[in-house]
């Protein structure tokens, strides 16, 4: 306990105290409740372990199956919405936000099968992000809020969007599992000039005359890639 109260003063930007976390955390609290609840599942008392779970989830908001694995100094922050599935594996020192579901995709026959994902040691994912079926989000990948995930993150990379793409991995990207600056300034580069390379090659065809010249302008100053600072 100590040493989760720890980790999460560590890494939280807004340096509570160590009463601040202990009273006030719903984080803190849904992965301590779970910690008992694990035990309890593993004696094989399975009906009372998902009533406590349920219980947990009234008093924090964050849902988690008792039988999920759950390593060292896993930060909730904020927590409300959070859903973790039966069969996720959440190593040391991730770090997750509001809104997060680690799930499954529903396949049929999935019975006593690993459906949920892995996160690796320092993985980050941002708010409202979708981890979904039995996939590998590598060792300090970051997860971009409100991402959709259904396949392998490498480790140290950086995913955004839905479906999510690997846009590169950058040791100063954002501690909410944001890409950074730089990262998101070369996927609008990369937009703009598919969009003017589009704009050249219906002038070259004559396609639709007059009206695609104007679409490619119009497109091309709704379109800028930002300046890095």
């Amino acid at each position: 306990m100590f040493d989760l109260i720890k980790s999460i003063k560590e890494r939280d930007p807004a340096k509570p105290s160590s009463a601040e976390v202990f009273f006030a955390y719903n984080g803190f609290h849904a992965v301590t409740f779970h910690r008992m609840n694990n035990f309890i599942w593993h004696l094989g008392l399975h009906a009372f372990a998902r009533f406590m779970a349920n219980i947990t989830r009234f008093l924090t908001g964050v849902e988690i199956h008792p039988e999920a694995r759950i390593g060292k100094g896993f930060f909730i922050d904020h927590g409300t919405g959070v859903v973790i599935g039966q069969t996720t594996v959440v190593e040391d020192n991730v770090t997750i936000y509001h809104g997060v579901t680690l799930g499954g995709v529903g396949r049929v026959g999935q019975v006593n099968e690993k459906r949920h994902p892995t996160l690796k040691n320092g993985a980050i994912i941002g708010a409202g992000a979708q981890i979904l079926g039995d996939i590998t989000i590598g060792e300090h990948a970051k997860i971009g809020a409100n991402s959709v995930v259904t396949s392998d993150i490498p480790d140290g990379m950086t995913a955004i969007g839905i479906p999510a793409r690997v846009i590169g991995g950058d040791d100063n990207a954002r501690a909410y599992g944001m890409p950074s600056r730089k990262e998101m300034g070369d996927v609008t580069f990369t937009i703009d000039c598919i969009i003017r390379e589009m704009g050249k090659i219906k002038k070259e065809l004559n396609i639709e005359g007059e009206h695609a010249e104007g679409m490619s302008d119009c497109l091309e100053k709704k379109v800028k890639p930002l300046e890095n600072k």
